[in-house]
């Protein structure tokens, strides 16, 4: 009788042997190592816009770091993703490490694409809100639709849904103060 094949589980330090052009392609879920495919055009245009608006207002409000992808986000030994954007609170800065940043941001933001948005809304939300990011955006360039989601007991609660077309301003529950107009974004 033929013995079934074992699955290995990669673990970070697994990760962090890999070549590192490699590494920036690839995210560790739960000891499986899964390619991420580049970004599109828009998505890029879309994540600089996002990256631009959120630096000013943190900035200006000294409330901590704003970062983006290719950058580890080590939420376990194995479990490694690369988010697109995230904020870290200046009182929870030594999360940033050497390697990237080492335990949950307190916001992650993802930009939803044909390839990542099943992905995005279904593992990696339960994969940020099991390791305690208290914010989750999800970002849909089809849509021009941004959603805003609150870390609660129970997992992920959405707190609103802001569309372009509809002209609110995106605001955020972490982020007491912040504005954001869809039309800079999209």
């Amino acid at each position: 009788m033929e013995k079934p094949a074992t699955r290995i589980k990669l673990t970070y330090e697994d990760y962090r042997n890999a070549p590192e052009s490699e590494r920036e392609r690839y995210e560790l879920f739960e000891g499986e190592l899964v390619m991420v495919p580049s970004p599109s055009f828009k998505h890029q245009l879309i994540l600089g816009n996002l990256v631009d608006l959120l630096r000013k207002f943190v900035s200006e409000n000294d409330l901590g770091m704003v970062l983006f992808a290719p950058l580890d986000v080590i939420l376990s030994d194995d479990t490694v993703l690369q988010p697109d954007m995230l904020f870290v609170a200046k009182e929870r800065a030594s999360i940033a490490v050497k390697e990237g940043i080492r335990g949950a941001p307190d916001l992650v933001i993802e930009i939803l694409s044909e390839a990542t948005a099943k992905r995005d809304r279904t593992y990696k939300r339960a994969l940020y809100a099991r390791h305690g990011v208290k914010e989750y955006w999800l970002v849909d360039p089809a849509t021009k639709t941004v959603e805003v989601l609150e870390l609660q007991e129970q997992g992920f609660s959405r707190v609103a849904r802001y569309a372009c077309k509809e002209k609110a301003p995106l605001k955020s529950p972490l982020l007491a103060g912040l504005s954001i107009d869809l039309e800079k974004v999209f």
